[in-house]
């Protein structure tokens, strides 16, 4: 996991730039002068929490250490929403990420190559035993990564459940350290924001995130010699994964597995 409890941040402390800096050194030829604070200045050192600095050095290692790639895939959402309505109405409230959060342990178990991390001892991929899916969550100390165990053996509403008790306890800084340490995979969902697309940095020692963008309608073309145009909902979800591990053809398979169960939601109710 990225990140280990979250400490209280610090105070900012204000500093104020002298009056009169020292003259710089003149700078190599070639080599742009640094700039300096302007004069009576102010600015506010904000030092880092525990949570952030880990953050920093693990995903410093991730981008250093794991090759990257990426592949998207667009997302039809329009049975989701009709399913979610439906069991709405019937009193089951489940987000479009519980949705996510089982498609993706699903698509884990149904393809097994990719549920695994890079040995660099050995030299290897390793197979992990269970499907532990990480939900990225935003505290006010960094983010933190709280693990639903075992995703590919509970429904929807248990995912749905476990990842609100979980985010709360992120949030107030209650969770313990099984509850975010370890995990096989993560999900980083940023579609509540607006945005359609980004990619994340794997959480390392996993060898894949799973980036998720936000809802969109888009005018698409019926088949046949009418094509009459409709209006449908989809989302763009982007798979970042270690090239040890994953090579293009694993990383769509995992995708296409993905993108079925999301398509075909009541395969996911039952």
């Amino acid at each position: 996991a990225t990140a280990a409890a979250a400490a209280a941040p610090a105070a900012p402390q204000k500093a104020v730039a002298a009056a009169a800096a020292p003259a710089a050194a003149k700078p190599a030829a070639g080599k742009p002068a640094a700039a300096q604070p302007a004069a009576g200045a102010t600015y506010a050192d904000t030092p880092n929490t525990q949570v952030r600095q880990i953050i920093a050095k693990r995903l410093l290692e991730s981008k250093l250490t794991a090759p990257s790639l990426y592949v998207s895939a667009d997302v039809r959402l329009d049975k989701l929403t009709a399913l979610r309505e439906s069991l709405k109405a019937g009193g089951v409230k489940v987000s479009v990420n519980d949705f996510v959060v089982r498609a993706a342990a699903l698509a884990l178990r149904d393809v097994p190559e990719a549920n695994a991390f890079w040995d660099g001892a050995g030299g290897a991929a390793v197979q992990q035993p269970g499907v532990d899916v990480c939900v990225a969550v935003a505290t006010e100390g960094g983010l933190i990564t709280p693990i639903v165990k075992g995703a590919d053996g509970k429904g929807l509403s248990q995912i749905s459940a476990e990842v609100k008790e979980l985010a709360a306890k992120a949030r107030s800084n209650k969770l313990q350290p099984h509850q975010f340490m370890g995990g096989t995979f993560t999900i980083s969902n940023l579609g509540m924001y607006g945005l359609s697309n980004f990619s994340a940095i794997i959480n390392p020692p996993q060898a894949a995130i799973l980036a998720v963008g936000g809802a969109a309608q888009r005018v698409v073309f019926g088949t046949g010699a009418a094509g009459v145009p409709s209006s449908e909902s989809y989302m763009t979800v982007t798979l970042s994964a270690d090239h040890r591990v994953f090579d293009g053809e694993l990383a769509t398979r995992l995708l296409d597995a993905f993108t079925k169960y999301m398509e075909n939601p009541v395969s996911m109710a039952v």
